[in-house]
């Protein structure tokens, strides 16, 4: 009974794995992270640079300039730090 539970758990972890690898370009990938670090940075510096905005607004890859605009005109100096992360 627990070879089978055991081999079982092996075989969906086994079938996750291979329909979870996809293939990425680099520059959709590179995009991705992006967004990503505008999101945390938008939620981070929300009440110092974005404090009249919606707080639960979804930052999509149209926004990372924007937000790293409002992080270097608001913002002090780790939200500059940020700002210059986005925007490389």
């Amino acid at each position: 009974m627990e070879t089978e539970v055991r081999n079982w758990l092996a075989e969906i972890g086994r079938r996750g794995g291979k329909k979870s690898r996809r293939a990425l370009a680099p520059e959709t990938a590179r995009a991705m992270v992006q967004v990503r670090e505008a999101r945390r940075a938008y939620r981070r510096f929300h009440t110092e640079c974005f404090w009249s905005f919606d707080p639960d607004y979804a930052v999509g890859n149209e926004d990372v300039a924007w937000i790293a605009e409002h992080l270097r005109k608001h913002g002090g100096r780790e939200a500059w730090l940020v700002a210059s992360r986005l925007s490389r």
